[in-house]
């Protein structure tokens, strides 16, 4: 049976890439629209102070690309889930993602070693914090950090898992992982000694944990700390917390009772609207089940953001190696939540009435 050949409309014309684009807006680009309500000309300043490859000390070789778009460029990879590979080709392919960054059909795309050298000068300049903390404060100068409530919660990024025989597993667990692989620095390379093993609800997970503070108000993430998955997740509640936090009410579930919690809440003078946990030979009563509930209605917020990232942002997940690196991509993770929240924001112009 011979495949039915489709016959062409015609010769590509002049205006055909525009008349593509709007159709695309028509149906509802979410990076058209992005960027319509957010200037990521504002990170600019940021940008260029700090990142030395871009302080050329000779006019020798390729000019650098634009620090803006490359830092595009990583929001991207990290609302559609993309490996450096992976967005080089997107990049080249898709007429969204070229309007996004700016670029026309031709324009010369950064590749993969580009992309990901990148991402290592924003880590290891500590520049993701910076920008997500800049984010913040343009979101509470616009009046959408509303600071009537706070949600606490954590959830697992999975991490590549690594081959190890048992003893270096001892060894990785024990905190003597940098002494392995020292005759095969290129294995070393590959091998990450942060990550770690833990189980929830019967599920094995390896990685880290993304620990977040969200107002629980707008859902918007104003916090955030990494670390390994074998953490508890209440142990960096003090961290999480601040002197602005003092008189809001404070949601968790009920992983986050206990005295130290407790203390910790109790510190920064914030109303304890944790779940209540029941014991054996102690079970909640009806009046602590019925409270439970009512904090479950204003709790439950916090995991429509992880439910954006999971399923919007195409899961949670690292391809790199170590705790240093895995910061990075689990902050870029945070403040595109946070983007793209704003976009949702603005677009339904929901700023009073958060769902």
């Amino acid at each position: 049976m011979k495949q039915q050949k489709y016959k062409k409309s015609g010769n590509r014309g002049l205006f055909d890439e525009q008349d593509t684009y709007q159709k695309l807006s028509a149906i509802g680009n979410p990076l058209e629209m992005t960027s319509k309500v957010v200037d990521f000309e504002m990170f600019r300043e940021v940008l260029e102070n700090y990142m030395l490859n871009q302080n050329k000390k000779n006019n020798a070789g390729a000019n650098p690309y634009d620090v803006v778009m490359m830092f595009k460029i990583l929001i991207l990879q990290r609302y559609y889930g993309l490996g450096d590979t992976q967005i080089e080709y997107q990049i080249l392919d898709r007429l969204s993602f070229k309007m996004f960054l700016g670029l026309e059909s031709g324009d010369k795309v950064p590749d993969e070693k580009t992309v990901w050298a990148f991402r290592e000068n924003l880590t290891n300049n500590g520049l993701v914090e910076k920008i997500f903390t800049q984010f913040t404060k343009y979101l509470e100068s616009k009046g959408l950090i509303m600071n009537e409530g706070k949600m606490v919660d954590a959830s697992f990024t999975i991490a590549p898992r690594q081959r190890n025989t048992r003893e270096e597993n001892k060894m990785v667990r024990e905190g003597k992982g940098d002494e392995l692989w020292n005759d095969n620095l290129n294995k070393k390379r590959h091998k990450d000694i942060d990550a770690r093993w833990t189980k929830k609800n019967n599920e094995t997970f390896y990685g880290y944990k993304n620990h977040a503070k969200v107002d629980s108000k707008s859902k918007f993430i104003d916090k955030y700390e990494v670390t390994d998955a074998s953490v508890h997740d209440s142990q960096p509640l003090d961290d999480l917390l601040e002197e602005n936090d003092k008189g809001q009410d404070f949601y968790a579930d009920s992983a986050y009772t206990g005295d130290v919690q407790e203390k910790v809440i109790s510190k920064y003078k914030m109303e304890n609207k944790v779940h209540e946990k029941g014991y054996r030979n102690k079970p909640l009563t009806e009046e602590q089940k019925a409270n439970n509930r009512e904090k479950s209605k204003t709790r439950a917020r916090v995991e429509h953001v992880f439910g954006f990232m999971e399923q919007s942002m195409n899961g949670l997940m690292v391809r790199s190696v170590g705790i240093v690196r895995a910061t990075g991509v689990i902050g870029l993770m945070n403040l595109t939540y946070n983007l793209f929240r704003y976009e949702q924001v603005v677009r339904l112009n929901i700023l009073h009435i958060y769902d």
